[in-house]
């Protein structure tokens, strides 16, 4: 028997993901615990660094990779999932590769003007802000931007620096007229988007962008596939410019079918609406009573009653508290055969020369 997270029916003739077991007080395991995957979810992952918020995460991307129909796309801004998808998992079943993309670009058009101001630090009041913003409205690549600003009559201070911004935006090597695309990302396999080697800027651009561009991509049916977005340390990208693009999914992707799991060791800096929207919420051990009150906030009777019985506190442990069943579980999640960087090195981890 499977219980099934996310749905109300336990039909096992619909696509999952398994998580892991349920774990019993005593720390013993059952029955196997599986989430939904034939339908979009909003899904919240929280924890303590160390305690298998990432881990989880990159449970999640291997068990869609495996579903006929999806496509995961993980944002990864710490370089923690260059291995998914290697190995096997517990069961002995093989996992299928992840493709990594370590010098992700995105098409400046993506981005609208308002975006672009807010992207470069200028107001879209200020001169050199209304000429960025007249560029991106005109243009459709960042050297045509910075082209039409050139070009303009406007005050030679204004078009300096509206220049010197683009030019600043143009060295992040972030932006490219080919660079991804709906197609590109929604294929059949796990895609690992590695922004850990961009400054906080052009990885929130490249983040919004690839919001958009899928969410955009399934409101047009121009893709097949059901897109999830996996987005770790999600609280730096709900600071900038991504914010937009991770709200939109949360509050409409539902109805295109667009999913996003949000990942984060500090729910109490992500907006209120990253947990109060996510369906499904899975928390593992965290470090403060004010993390713990911003998941009890989320889904006050679901998750006092499940705090107060048991409070996660091994790695791999995780309360799991399910909207569509008004239930909380306590779940040990599987065990993932493949290497992980989430976590830190240690003198006794290393293998003997």
């Amino acid at each position: 028997m499977t219980v099934v997270i996310g749905r109300r029916d336990d039909r096992e003739d619909r696509p999952l993901a398994r998580l892991g077991t349920y774990l019993a007080l005593d720390g013993s395991e059952g029955t196997t615990v599986a989430l939904d995957v034939d339908g979009p979810h909003a899904v919240g992952v929280v924890g303590k660094r160390g305690y298998g918020k990432s881990y989880t995460v990159g449970v999640l991307a291997e068990e869609l990779a495996r579903a006929a129909g999806l496509a995961p796309v993980v944002i990864d801004p710490v370089g923690s999932f260059g291995e998914l998808g290697s190995g096997v998992d517990d069961e002995g079943h093989a996992n299928v590769p992840a493709r990594v993309i370590d010098e992700p670009a995105v098409p400046a058009s993506t981005l609208d003007p308002r975006t672009w101001c807010d992207l470069v630090g200028l107001s879209p009041e200020s001169g050199a802000g209304a000429l960025v913003w007249q560029a991106a409205s005109a243009a459709g690549t960042l050297a045509e931007m910075a082209d039409h600003v050139a070009e303009s009559d406007a005050p030679s201070s204004d078009s300096r620096a509206a220049l010197n911004h683009l030019r600043l935006a143009a060295s992040w090597d972030a932006f490219d007229p080919a660079g991804l695309s709906a197609a590109h990302l929604a294929t059949g396999e796990a895609t690992v988007v590695d922004v850990s080697t961009l400054e906080a800027a052009p990885r929130n651009a490249v983040t919004r962008a690839i919001g958009e561009t899928l969410y955009r991509a399934r409101v047009s049916d121009a893709i097949d596939r059901l897109p999830w977005l996996l987005v770790d340390e999600a609280h730096t990208f709900f600071e900038g410019i991504a914010a937009k693009a991770l709200t939109t999914i949360l509050t409409r992707g539902r109805a295109p079918g667009v999913s996003l799991v949000v990942a984060t060791q500090r729910p109490t800096t992500i907006p209120a609406v990253a947990l109060s929207q996510s369906d499904v919420l899975i928390a593992h051990r965290l470090s403060t009573s004010e993390d713990r009150e911003a998941v009890r906030a989320a889904r006050p009777e679901m998750a006092q009653g499940a705090f107060e019985e048991r409070v996660p506190d091994t790695p791999g442990e995780a309360i799991v508290i399910d909207d569509a069943t008004e239930s909380a579980h306590t779940v040990s999640v599987r065990r993932r055969h493949t290497t992980h960087s989430g976590g830190s090195p240690s003198v006794t981890s290393l293998e003997p020369r």
